[in-house]
């Protein structure tokens, strides 16, 4: 694991406590991702464990234009300048 990853898994919720702020429904199209992998600036998420649930949380039209302020949370609280990629 990179010390990138790792230091952005530390303050995910605090990403997180940014994203809400924004803007609630992005946060739930967020909240149950985890952080895969940081690489050459692409932080991969993986929403696989979404699917555990009977009825799967399933924002993936939606995602595209909310990424951009979970971009911008995480460029705030943990100084990174990331694209967002999906498992």
């Amino acid at each position: 694991m990179t010390s990138e990853l790792s230091d952005l898994r530390s303050r995910w919720n605090d990403v997180l406590d940014y994203v809400e702020r924004e803007d609630r429904v992005v946060w739930l199209a967020f909240f149950d991702a985890r952080l895969a992998s940081l690489e050459a600036g692409v932080l991969t998420l993986d929403f696989s464990d979404s699917r555990k649930f009977g009825a799967a949380h399933e924002y993936s039209q939606s995602r595209e234009r909310h990424k951009k302020i979970l971009v911008e949370a995480i460029a705030h609280v943990a100084h990174l300048d990331v694209t967002i990629a999906e498992l």
